[in-house]
C-alpha cells in the first residue's frame, strides 16, 4: 500500500538553504564560528479551534520557559524566545550538530475583540500551548439547510 505525502515546497527550500550554507561554511571554516554567525530558527506551530477557543501549540524542545515571552498587542499574538546553545560535545576529532539555536519571534494575527485578560499560556514537555477565547461575534453558528 502506498502512502500519500503532502508536498511542501517551503520544507524543501529549507533543506536546500541548509545545504548551501553547509557548502559555503565548508569553503570558509572560520566563517562558521557561531559567535559571529547567529543561527536563527522558528519553532513549528499548530493553530486550531476547539471548544470556543483558538489553541496555538509551539514545539520548543530545549527552550527554558523563562526565556519565552508571550504578549497580545492589538490584533497580534507575539511569541518571542531563545534556545541557548548547550555545552559543546566533542568526541575524538570530529564535531557534528544539526540543532538550530538562537532567538525567534513568531506573530499570529488574531481577530478583533479578543479579551487579553483571558489568554492563557502553558508550557509542558517542550510544548508551549496558548489558549485564546474566540470573541462572541465570531462564535460558530450552525446553519440549517432548507428544503
Amino acid at each position: 500500500m502506498k502512502t500519500l505525502v503532502q508536498l511542501n515546497p517551503f520544507h524543501e527550500l529549507a533543506y536546500r538553504h541548509r545545504d548551501i550554507d553547509d557548502r559555503f561554511f565548508g569553503l570558509f571554516p572560520s566563517a562558521c564560528d557561531e559567535e559571529t554567525v547567529p543561527m536563527n530558527w522558528l519553532p513549528a506551530v499548530d493553530a486550531f479551534r476547539k471548544d470556543g477557543e483558538t489553541i496555538v501549540r509551539m514545539d520548543m524542545p530545549g527552550v527554558d520557559p523563562k526565556e519565552v515571552e508571550v504578549s497580545v498587542a492589538e490584533d497580534s499574538l507575539i511569541i518571542k524566545g531563545e534556545r541557548k546553545k548547550a555545552k559543546e560535545i566533542k568526541e575524538r576529532d570530529y564535531h557534528y550538530h544539526e540543532t538550530s539555536y538562537g532567538k525567534f519571534e513568531h506573530r499570529l494575527i488574531l481577530p478583533k475583540g479578543i479579551d487579553r485578560d483571558k489568554v492563557v499560556a502553558r508550557y509542558k514537555n517542550g510544548v508551549l500551548e496558548i489558549s485564546v477565547p474566540v470573541p462572541a461575534h465570531l462564535a460558530e453558528r450552525r446553519v440549517p439547510i432548507l428544503n
